[in-house]
This record gives structure tokens, C-alpha cells and sequence, in this order.
């Protein structure tokens, strides 16, 4: 039976988390900003990923609207706390899978998705039964509950999660969940379960169609996370999953009146240093 015709939008949503309990089956809106409705914001070829994810044919990217997170630094902050994008239906996100199959996409990439691991469900079920066959990558920002990890198996071929901050005190500072690390670690683990370590397949062209890809993204003056993440990583899952380690942090514009330590890029110099530290160890 496909799990489309067991799970719908909440009456309380525990979808995250932060278990707001909004009623978004009345229309309620939760923290993360979605309600009944399903909302994206783009829907393309993006080329800009990982190369084992975009290659050069592209990855299909959908963005949805809203976040679960609140990051300070968030370069898409008009689609993640503004709500930018347009409702659509599970139907036409379905129809929307099958069009970048046709553009000749590698994959399906699904861009902060959580909120809406129902309709995708159901998405993709529809979309299966219409001879879809790429693989479907899940881009999050890793602040996922284990439960609705397991309620994809069997959905998601590649997972991409964020691994933002092993110190609860910068991911309340910056991202207002002190919980952050637990649940990065309980959701990754399940991933891993899932499509990591032998279960790792790439096709002839080096994209990835089945795995996990931890990302990290390097802030300035936070080194020592930094490496206690990737020392994390490194002793619980050896090479069971790939890392990527992220140097693109740019500063919002006033983020530096709030947070001065982000008010700069990161130094090349600091870069160097930590990925000096993963190979060394």
C-alpha cells in the first residue's frame, strides 16, 4: 500500500521538532510557515549543487516555501521566513517531477522539504505511477525528527542534510534550536540507515543515486565546531557517507549590527585549516 494512503496534512503537526501542534489541515499556519496548501517557489534545472548531484545535465530542483529553522544567515530568506512561492497542488507537483524527467534532469532535488512530507509522499506516488524513475534527492537543513526520516524510506534514493552546529548555544544563538544537534544527529543516523555505506551507488556518468552527502557550512570564528562536526561525523560513520564542507557563507546585509563575528566571509586560510583537519584525520 502506498504510505499516500495513510498520511495527510496534520490537525497537530509534529512534522518537525519543534512540534507546534497547528492545526494545517483547518488552514492553521505552524513556526515553519506552511499551512494546508503546499507552496514552492521554483521549480528548474539547477547546476550549482555538488557535482555527483548536478553533473552537467542539472539537477530538478524544487524550492518550497517556509523553514523550520530561523538561521540569522539564511541566503534564501524571502522563500524560508517570507514565505515567497505559489500554492500548488499535490497534482501539480506530481506534474512537476514528470517535466524536469523530461528536461533531461539527473534527479529530483527537494528543497527544504520537511513541512511537507505528506504531499510529497503523495507526489511521488502519482508520479511513480505515471513511469517516473529518478532518484529523489532530500536537501534539508537537518533539523528533522528520526520519525518522519523512516515515514520516507523507500521514498528517498539520496539524502543531503545540513550539519549546521555541534554546540546547542550557537544553534539557539543563530538558528533559535538549542536542540539542533540531537536532532541532526537522531535524523542523519536514519538517513544512514537507509541509503548510506554499501547501500552507496553511483551511475556511469559519477552522479549519485543512491547515499548520503553531509554538507557543513564554515562560519567565521567558529572553527572549533566546525572540526567537532566533522570529527562527529568522521568517528560515527567513517566512510559510510560523503562530506562536504561548505565555504560560501556570505553576510546578510545588517546581519553584522546583531551578530558582529558574521559580519565577513570566511578566510581562505580558515577553509584551508579545516579541511586540512578532515584529511589529517
Amino acid at each position: 500500500m502506498p504510505k499516500s494512503d495513510f498520511v495527510s496534512v496534520p490537525s497537530s503537526c509534529t512534522l518537525c521538532p519543534r512540534r507546534c501542534g497547528a492545526d494545517r489541515a483547518a488552514g492553521a499556519v505552524g513556526f515553519c510557515g506552511a499551512g494546508r496548501t503546499l507552496k514552492a517557489a521554483r521549480a528548474a534545472l539547477h547546476y550549482w549543487e555538488e557535482p555527483c548531484i548536478s553533473g552537467t545535465k542539472g539537477s530538478g530542483t524544487v524550492f518550497f516555501s517556509g523553514c523550520t529553522l530561523k538561521c540569522c544567515f539564511c541566503q534564501n530568506y524571502p522563500i524560508s521566513a517570507e514565505g515567497l512561492g505559489k500554492e500548488i497542488s499535490v497534482e501539480h507537483l506530481a506534474e512537476i517531477f514528470l517535466n524536469l524527467q523530461e528536461q533531461g534532469a539527473n534527479n529530483i532535488n527537494l528543497v527544504t522539504p520537511d513541512h511537507y512530507i505528506p504531499q510529497i509522499i503523495s507526489a511521488i506516488d502519482m508520479a511513480r505511477s505515471r513511469n517516473f524513475k529518478l532518484p529523489f534527492v532530500y536537501n534539508c537543513s537537518g533539523y528533522e525528527t528520526a520519525e518522519m526520516i523512516q515515514l520516507l524510506d523507500g521514498y528517498i534514493d539520496v539524502y543531503l542534510p545540513d550539519f549546521k552546529f555541534m554546540s546547542p548555544d550557537l544553534s539557539a544563538k543563530y538558528s533559535n534550536a538549542p536542540d539542533y544537534p540531537e536532532h541532526a544527529k537522531a535524523s542523519i543516523s536514519e538517513m544512514v540507515r537507509q541509503c548510506g555505506g554499501d547501500q552507496t551507488r553511483f551511475d556511469d556518468d559519477g552522479i549519485m543515486q543512491r547515499g548520503v552527502i553531509v554538507r557543513h557550512l564554515q562560519l567565521p570564528d567558529h572553527l572549533d565546531d566546525s572540526k567537532s562536526i566533522i570529527t562527529y561525523l568522521y568517528n560515527t560513520y567513517k566512510d559510510s557517507i560523503y562530506i562536504s564542507i561548505m565555504n560560501q557563507y556570505t553576510p546578510m546585509p545588517g546581519i553584522e549590527n546583531r551578530f558582529p563575528e558574521l559580519g565577513r566571509t570566511i578566510t581562505s586560510s580558515e577553509y584551508d585549516e579545516l579541511v586540512d583537519y578532515a584529511i589529517d584525520i
